[in-house]
């Protein structure tokens, strides 16, 4: 009894793992007003998952709409859009076999580390552990929060010591649990740090006169849960009073503008704002966290993917930012000095105008909060692997935004 038992709840467990056998990948091009309310209309009958952009209502002509299908929708999905005309290619054929492949050696290794790998939770904390101990004298760690699943939410502070304290940059990664190429490079940002100070003058320069806090996974509760659960996670792992719905989009639950345009009043869907503004804990942890050093916080950078994007405040408004003409400047200088190593083309521009209107962003929070310079980085690429960027890209994806943070850090850093 007590086998056949143990075998069930195996079963269970086994179960619980969402797969995507057969699942695929569309790339839509509508191009008249009947086109974009088809998209809408089969968005919503099977709840397809929007990549790009984030949801069926943020579609209009001429766009390009990155959008994941079941494997059960494919053939309903293709009879449409051969009967609507409507312009499509595939950019995913198996969407299984990409995650199998999204890692070089065809499995995830929860114990080994390496900066040219994607790394679990438990291997980024322990990561912490020893990069602290090994770098004392650069690099402290505290806990700002606590995530809805009991994990800390550790920021690590890069800087020189001093006896008072320094103006700020606050970088955070992961977001969005399934942009992994989002935490990829906080770690390797810390690793340029803590291996380049005291040679490379730019950042000696940088950590000698400025601290940077690093929080290497936002929303950890969702990124664990896309390792042992569903790739295809997007939000945190809260649940939702009066739904059977799990989670909130923390990048739909910041302050700003909040659930007026952009995002959803649907627990169910990938970008619910949340009961209110700061409900889900990871995101008032961070607020929080920014609210209290707001004196010394000079430049917000959150780390996204995908699309190869530098953006800037506003998403929740069209009107520009007091200091557009500055921030633009800024973003072209990073995007091209991103460019320079392996010619990857990143677009710049607000957030609302150069992809679409998104209320409750963490740029346009802290922008409001009174930190001058926020930029949102979309990472590579522009959608042949989308979430799935493989392993042998971490490193020139890494190596190419060091360069675009490094040229933001510059002109802030000459700008104090």
């Amino acid at each position: 009894m007590k086998i056949l038992l143990l075998l069930g709840l195996v079963a269970v467990t086994l179960a619980e793992v969402t797969r995507f056998d057969g699942g695929k990948v569309y790339r839509l091009k509508p191009k008249t007003e009947e086109h974009v309310e088809i998209i809408k209309e089969i968005g919503d009958e099977f709840q397809l998952d929007f990549w790009i952009p984030s949801k069926a209502d943020q579609v209009t002509i001429s766009s390009n709409v990155d959008v994941r299908v079941d494997a059960a929708y494919i053939d309903y999905i293709n009879v449409v859009l051969q009967q609507t005309e409507i312009e499509h290619e595939i950019l995913i054929d198996d969407l299984q076999a990409a995650i199998d492949a999204q890692v070089d050696n065809g499995r995830i290794s929860t114990k080994a580390y390496s900066y040219e790998k994607y790394n679990s939770w438990d291997t980024i904390q322990s990561w912490m552990d020893q990069t602290v101990s090994a770098n004392s004298n650069l690099v402290s760690r505290m806990i700002i929060g606590t995530t809805y699943e009991g994990q800390p939410m550790h920021v690590l502070k890069l800087g020189k010591q001093s006896g008072s304290s320094k103006p700020a940059i606050f970088m955070d990664c992961g977001i969005h649990a399934r942009e992994w190429i989002s935490p990829a490079f906080c770690q390797w940002f810390v690793k340029e740090a803590v291996s380049t100070y005291g040679t490379n003058s730019q950042m000696t320069r940088l950590l000698d006169q400025m601290d940077v806090y690093v929080l290497p996974v936002f929303n950890i509760d969702g990124y664990r849960y896309t390792w042992s659960n569903n790739r295809m996670w997007r939000k945190t792992r809260s649940k939702n009073p009066g739904s059977t719905c799990i989670g909130t989009d923390p990048n739909r639950n910041f302050n700003a503008g909040w659930c007026t345009v952009g995002a959803s009043k649907n627990p169910c869907s990938d970008t619910y704002c949340g009961c209110k503004p700061e409900s889900a804990v990871e995101v008032k942890a961070v607020a929080d966290f920014l609210r209290k050093n707001k004196s010394i916080i000079k430049s917000y950078l959150t780390i996204h993917s995908y699309s190869q994007l530098l953006l800037f405040p506003y998403s929740y408004t069209t009107a520009p930012a007091p200091n557009h003409v500055e921030l633009m400047r800024v973003a072209e200088g990073a995007a091209a000095a991103l460019k320079s190593l392996y010619g990857t083309q990143y677009t710049c521009g607000p957030g609302a105008e150069t992809i679409y209107l998104a209320a409750g962003g963490s740029d346009d929070w802290a922008y409001d909060l009174g930190v001058k310079y926020a930029y949102t980085f979309e990472l590579r690429d522009t959608g042949r692997y989308g979430f799935l960027l493989p392993e042998s890209q971490i490193k020139p994806t890494c190596q190419e935004t060091m360069l675009a943070v490094m040229y933001i850090a510059d002109h802030v850093l000459n700008g104090l």
